[in-house]
């Protein structure tokens, strides 16, 4: 599975306004600015984020857009669930009807776990966490 920019970009939004301190407003441009995301985009993502209640506009001269929730309750399962829906690995994953061969498959089981998986990780990791300076947890480590 593959990423769109839509969750990539999506969650570095949130990131962005989530590093903002007492959770003041921030205006597009500066997150564009901030995660070299066109203005446009970001725009279009946060009508998505809004929808669901996990960022809020304000209003004024000194408005822009903020968490609606605190960074630690906002997982990047939910940000990737909402932008790519629940997305399976191989679609016999979520509709065993879609292949002949789901009941006999060796394999699918294997297909199943690794969606688990990836879903657990996703969901065990917030926004908060992102934030931290120690994201030992989360580097890229190569064999």
């Amino acid at each position: 599975m593959k990423l769109s920019t839509r969750s990539r970009y999506g969650t570095r939004i949130l990131l962005e306004l989530a590093r903002h301190p007492g959770g003041e407003p921030v205006q597009v441009s500066e997150i564009a600015r901030q995660q070299k995301i066109p203005g446009k985009y970001v725009e279009q993502l946060i009508r998505t984020l809004k929808s669901v209640q996990l960022i809020k506009s304000v209003r004024g001269s000194k408005g822009g857009h903020q968490l609606n929730k605190a960074a630690s309750q906002i997982t990047v399962g939910q940000v990737v669930r909402l932008f790519e829906g629940h997305t399976d690995l191989v679609e016999c994953v979520g509709h065993p009807d879609k292949c002949s061969r789901s009941s006999e498959c060796r394999v699918r089981g294997v297909w199943i776990e690794a969606t688990e998986a990836m879903y657990e990780k996703l969901d065990g990791v917030t926004i908060a966490d992102l934030l931290t300076e120690t994201q030992t947890p989360f580097t890229h480590r190569r064999c």
